[in-house]
């Protein structure tokens, strides 16, 4: 049936997968090359694809074809995205870095290379992505945990191993509780810094109260683990695992709707509003909006000291010393904020693990929502307002 049309998307995908694989045939090159600029040919490729040629259309199946076509046009092949270039002016990728951004840092990582497991002492090439290998190569199967940053060992089996990996983010409440430690809770302190939970933590936050990655305040109950209901059972249940899209018709076998914004599992509203028919995620996003207008109120009142979050640049907290709703400069450079109290750090972190996983609706709503208003209620309580009057719900 359609046979034209199917040799010509035949076609198409053999095309795809030949160019991906072709361009990658030559080994890169080692730290250890020789003057002369000759490649070393026992240095493992910069991307591990499958086995290259002599190629023929029929020599690719189909599905193959399909799935490298699906992962070039992701984010996990974007060679040219902040992820896989952020250190090309260093001309290397520091090990801890290179775990999750460089498949051959991954495999290091893990001992999938013959090497011992754990970060390597030296740094790793710049120019990988998270190439085939990363979630197929064969010793994945030998992973059987994945240790997070609250100090868990997370069982795990196949390819959620790799995901986990990746995606539990770089700190957790215990980093935070350390830092503050033997700091009166209203009290600004100069030794005090953000703790930057990271990036796209879908792992850390679908774990949980189990993982301990949020700050979780004492004498406070959290949620643990968002187990979904069936079909959903691990990452790829939701998300395309090369295309990295959400399969909406997933959704559709429970919800009405298959835009996971506005889907709502909740009969009570959680943010004030009283609307129960918008999706959780409204709710959410008031509740973390209202947080950053208390983490501001309080910065000001108590810290004495206007803070301004900016997403574009790293602290992302800075400091406005006379408030005019500007980034304080000096010398040029944006002043990172410096006034944080144990109570303020501990708020922003939260704040900022919520933020950092765009589908924590999906993934965890009830720990966010948890976190959240924890996060209020501690503020409020050091402003002198009166929780009641927002009318929010744990």
């Amino acid at each position: 049936m359609f046979r034209h049309a199917t040799k010509i998307g035949f076609s198409v995908f053999a095309f795809v997968a030949l160019f991906l694989i072709g361009i990658n045939l030559e080994p890169s090159r080692s730290f250890a090359q020789e003057n002369d600029g000759a490649v070393d040919e026992a240095a493992e490729p910069m991307f591990t694809m499958p086995k290259s040629g002599p190629f023929a259309p029929e020599s690719i199946s189909i599905p193959n074809a399909k799935a490298i076509a699906a992962w070039s046009r992701s984010g996990h092949a974007d060679a040219s995205s902040e992820a896989f270039t952020h250190w090309d002016e260093e001309g290397e990728i520091p090990a801890v870095c290179a775990t999750c951004h460089s498949g051959m840092g991954f495999r290091s990582f893990h001992g999938l290379d013959g090497s011992p497991k754990g970060l390597s002492e030296e740094p790793f090439p710049i120019g990988g992505v998270v190439d085939c290998e990363t979630c197929h190569n064969p010793g994945m199967s030998r992973i059987t945990e994945i240790a997070l940053p609250s100090g868990i060992e997370h069982p795990v089996s196949g390819g959620e191993a790799s995901c986990i990996t990746c995606h539990q983010g770089r700190a957790s409440g215990a980093q935070v509780e350390k830092a503050v430690a033997g700091i009166p809770d209203d009290a600004p302190s100069d030794k005090l810094r953000f703790v930057n939970p990271h990036y796209n933590i879908a792992a850390a936050t679908n774990l949980g109260g189990y993982a301990k990655l949020g700050y979780e305040y004492p004498g406070k109950i959290y949620s643990g683990r968002f187990n979904h209901a069936k079909p959903v059972a691990t990452c790829v249940s939701c998300h395309e695992p090369h295309e990295l899209t959400v399969a909406q018709s997933t959704c559709l076998t429970c919800h009405q709707t298959g835009d996971p914004k506005a889907i709502r599992i909740a009969r009570q509203s959680y943010d004030g509003s009283g609307d129960t028919k918008k999706g959780l995620y409204q709710d959410i996003s008031a509740n973390t909006d209202l947080l950053m207008s208390l983490i501001q109120d309080y910065a000001t009142e108590v810290a004495g000291q206007a803070i301004i979050y900016d997403g574009a640049r790293y602290p992302y907290f800075f400091a406005d010393a006379n408030a005019d709703g500007l980034v304080d400069e000096a010398d040029g450079r944006a002043v990172a904020y410096s006034a944080f109290t144990p109570r303020l750090l501990k708020a922003v972190y939260n704040w900022k693990f919520i933020k950092a996983d765009p589908g924590i609706h999906v993934h965890n709503p009830h720990y966010a929502l948890e976190l959240v208003y924890d996060a209020i209620e501690d503020l409020t309580q050091a402003l002198g307002r009166d929780m009641s009057e927002y009318g929010l719900l744990r």
